[in-house]
């Protein structure tokens, strides 16, 4: 993609409503536009982001043997009043009626849907376990939203449903959702730690949240400072305790000696509940077992903030000069900064590098604008890609190319094919 025709506009200036970096660098970095309080516009560079955490979470999904779904925005009042939750959940729900004068509402969330979709086609214990799962947007008509796209009003949200026979198969489910989370989140460059959680209007009597520490989280937990020094993907159980300024926990009671128990801020980016029956039994979701009675299934639900992903890769990943996405989320692979536009040697090398890295399949952003040197690489340090090429006419008559590290800072001159074996292997 060549800059110039590129619908990027970043902003010079921090816009005074943000208050956190990641709201902060989300503006400025033109990658959404308030419309509204709590509700965004995408705009193509996070767009790309954003799809790129969606994708990585729909494989994993998909690996732990989830069949994805998709169920609708809007939901009738009624289920919710069959399952008990209409009138307790509270004002976050955004009630209204059609034409017709049916009770509706925005789902923030869809355990009553998908017990609804279950028990209407599914009748045998033979055919448990089942989970779906749904990447959908959701509102939740937040009192104060705030911190950009951490926490909107709409958001989207990967949720998914477990059905089990009974409650060895349920924990088995809970288990292999929290094994495919922390996989989840260290593909996108994150270490998540799982701490205890209130399981809230959800319900369910096991709940865990999946937190990235950060000085601007929301949330105060405790966890095992030997987490820090451990890569997540030998973490096969994490130790944690959540507390908040409402309910205080001991923290004795997580196991973890007082010596290494650290406090931290952490943002939540996933959540996931068991609750057994508490919508099955309201709801009458029952499978016919071996002996023909009739079993009221096992439940658990799972949710990862899609979105809010987004600002909270921002919040772990970024320095003075602006975003520093990781590599398996960052909006394209490669910054190709040619420094002398209308210079006939450095069109041509820039012009046939971005054609071999695009036959290769390398994601490349070619700034080919009209700019000064300094404002094409503040514009490439603000966006974060992971490799900056530079194009200049000094570099060119020595034979060579700068290839910078955003994440290191690192830059090397080399020839142009050895730049391009680096980035294209």
């Amino acid at each position: 993609m060549h800059l110039s025709r590129y619908f990027l506009t970043p902003l010079k200036e921090t816009p005074a409503e943000a208050q956190v970096i990641s709201h902060q660098l989300s503006l400025r970095a033109g990658l959404v536009r308030q419309t509204s309080a709590g509700i965004y516009a995408w705009l193509p560079l996070g767009l790309r982001v954003l799809k790129k955490v969606e994708r990585i979470v729909r494989e994993e999904q998909d690996r732990a043997g989830c069949q994805e779904v998709l169920m609708p925005t809007v939901q009738p009042a009624e289920l919710w009043r069959e399952s008990g939750r209409y009138d307790d959940y509270g004002k976050e729900m955004l009630r209204f009626s059609d034409r017709h004068a049916h009770e509706m509402l925005y789902g923030p969330t869809n355990e009553e849907m998908i017990t609804d979709i279950f028990r209407q086609y599914v009748r045998s214990y033979r055919d448990l376990p089942k989970n779906l799962y749904q990447i959908q947007w959701k509102f939740r008509d937040e009192v104060r939203p705030r911190f950009g796209v951490m926490r909107g009003r709409e958001f989207l949200m990967k949720d998914n449903y477990s059905f089990d026979i009974d409650f060895d198969g349920a924990k088995r489910s809970y288990d292999n959702m929290h094994m495919t989370y922390l996989r989840t989140f260290a593909r996108m460059g994150l270490k998540a730690i799982a701490v205890r959680a209130d399981p809230g209007a959800i319900g369910g009597s096991l709940s865990q949240e999946f937190q990235i520490l950060a000085e601007t989280g929301e949330s105060k937990i405790f966890y095992d400072a030997e987490l820090d020094s451990m890569d997540i993907n030998d973490i096969e159980g994490t130790r944690g305790l959540y507390a908040s300024a409402e309910e205080k926990h001991d923290p004795a009671t997580c196991g973890v000696p007082p010596d290494r128990l650290r406090e931290a801020r952490g943002i939540e980016v996933g959540h996931i509940f068991y609750f057994g029956t508490k919508y099955s039994e309201a709801m009458n979701a029952t499978v016919t077992g071996p002996k023909g009675e009739a079993i009221t299934v096992e439940m658990g639900s799972y949710g990862i903030g899609v979105s809010r992903l987004v600002g909270a890769i921002i919040e772990a990943s970024h320095d003075e000069k602006g975003i520093v996405w990781p590599e398996p989320v960052a909006p394209f692979h490669v910054g190709l900064v040619n420094l002398r536009v209308g210079d006939g040697a450095c069109d041509t090398a820039a012009n046939e590098i971005y054609e071999k890295l695009q036959a290769a399949g390398v994601e490349v952003l070619y700034d080919d604008r009209e700019e000064r040197a300094g404002v094409k690489f503040a514009t490439m340090e603000l966006i974060g890609l992971p490799w900056q090429l530079v194009i200049g006419p000094r570099g060119l008559a020595a034979g060579v190319v700068e290839l910078k590290n955003r994440a290191s800072g690192e830059s090397e001159e080399i020839s142009v094919e050895s730049a391009l074996a680096r980035l294209v292997g």
